[in-house]
């Protein structure tokens, strides 16, 4: 923060937009880490009444007032339950940013989020060295989800139990793709696909399959090299410096490609590109502004663009078809109001019967940064998840964002449940030859 001014402006402006909380509770029936930990603190209604008063908090101890505000997973569900309609996302993470201005960021998210991540060759490289390794750290737990665990750094990573990186990153695979635009008797469409840090490094047999699935639509391609993370993990840790400079590496690599839709199988990346980059481009110029606001009307869901733009439609299960359930991930329900279109996507492989499980859109307890320094509580509202995914009977659990699944992949593991973890484009791919 550049002086006490700009603070108390900014303070003052966070005043007026929380003015219309009608602190009628609903936030709290929703509240995933209420449900959690009980503490009236934890609900949304609570940290409004901390930030309203947040000029006080910070002279009294910034701190404590950091580590409340970060007790928050940012899944949306008070938001979409606010009868008043307060942006309380916007909110939390100006405030986040605010906090950590004047605090100060960390030494090592500074160094992650403003140099590893805003520079995707640093990050490659970082990850093609690391991967060889992890037959010396991690070893062998869930046989149905194939994750590994790493007791040496449970005193910094928790007991998770994750899926491994990739013996070799879809960036790697493919290069940079740029395909020739179809005829127009093949539908002419041609798009931009961000798989995102996840898909790229982490669940490539999922990115793979999404792009099975678009060149079985004769859909092509355009992937450069040199794409960089979305932003959103800088941004929920209050560092929106971070988030802009790893925001426009990206503006510069996608403003070189032509192409109709931009998609992405991760909904943190798609709802951060569509609602958050038009946000914060304008700290960059009026350029990347409008840049940023151009690609966010071509962003899409990858299943919703499927089922929306391509048609694909549900087919009748076979009888011996394998029961699935799905989660709701919730940025791609709660925040993009993409619903409907991942089960159809699901539906249309006949060899799978969906079965709806118990509070599909309640949050899986990941929230990103939340599952890092809040692991105790990610855990116990992933059980919750867990449990319901176990009650429908399902073999399988499909969820549209790489996050929850890996969250899903965690819990279901550490139950030793036989229950696999897909994407619902996977599920589809494998209907096609």
């Amino acid at each position: 923060m550049n002086n006490l001014h700009e603070l108390a402006q900014r303070l003052m402006a966070l005043d007026d937009r929380i003015t219309a909380c009608m602190k009628c509770g609903m936030c709290q029936s929703v509240c995933p880490m209420f449900g959690a930990s009980g503490k009236e603190a934890d609900v949304a209604r609570g940290k409004l009444f901390l930030i309203n008063n947040m000029a006080h908090e910070l002279l009294k101890d910034p701190e404590a007032l950091a580590d409340k505000l970060g007790r928050c997973l940012l899944c949306g569900s008070c938001q979409a339950a606010c009868p008043p309609g307060v942006k309380i996302m916007e909110v939390f993470m100006e405030a986040r940013e605010l906090v950590n201005a004047y605090i100060g960021l960390h030494p090592v998210k500074k160094m992650v989020f403003r140099t590893l991540l805003a520079k995707p060759g640093l990050f490659n490289f970082a990850m093609r060295v690391g991967a060889p390794m992890q037959g010396l750290i991690f070893r062998k737990t869930g046989d149905a989800q194939g994750t590994v665990c790493a007791p040496m750094l449970n005193f910094m990573l928790g007991d998770r139990h994750i899926r491994p990186l990739a013996k070799k990153p879809l960036h790697a695979v493919y290069g940079a793709l740029d395909e020739p635009r179809p005829s127009r008797s093949e539908g002419g469409l041609k798009v931009a696909f961000y798989p995102g840090c996840l898909g790229d490094k982490m669940y490539t047999d999922m990115a793979e399959a999404c792009l099975k699935v678009l060149r079985h639509h004769k859909v092509a391609v355009f992937m450069p090299v040199g794409l960089a993370c979305c932003g959103i993990p800088a941004l929920s840790s209050g560092d929106a410096e971070g988030m802009i400079k790893q925001m426009k590496v990206n503006l510069e690599v996608l403003g070189k490609g032509d192409f109709d839709y931009l998609l992405s199988p991760c909904a943190s990346c798609t709802s951060t590109i569509k609602e958050l980059w038009p946000r914060y481009a304008g700290r960059l110029g009026s350029l990347e502004q409008k840049q940023a606001e151009k690609l966010a009307e071509k962003t899409m869901d990858i299943n919703a663009f499927l089922v929306d733009v391509l048609k694909v439609e549900a087919a009748a299960a076979s009888g011996d078809a394998v029961p699935v359930t799905y989660h709701d991930s919730c940025h791609l329900k709660k925040s993009l109001g993409v619903t409907a279109q991942p089960r159809a996507v699901i539906a249309a492989n006949p060899g799978y019967r969906l079965t709806e499980m118990e509070e599909a859109d309640r949050c899986c307890g990941c929230g990103g940064s939340f599952n890092l320094f809040h692991y105790d509580y990610s855990r116990r509202i992933g059980q919750r998840k867990r449990d319901n995914v176990v009650a429908t009977g399902a073999q399988v659990v499909a969820a549209a964002c790489p996050a929850c699944m890996m969250q899903l992949e965690d819990v279901l593991s550490h139950n030793n449940d036989p229950v696999r973890v897909k994407h619902p484009v996977e599920i589809y791919a494998e209907s096609l030859k």
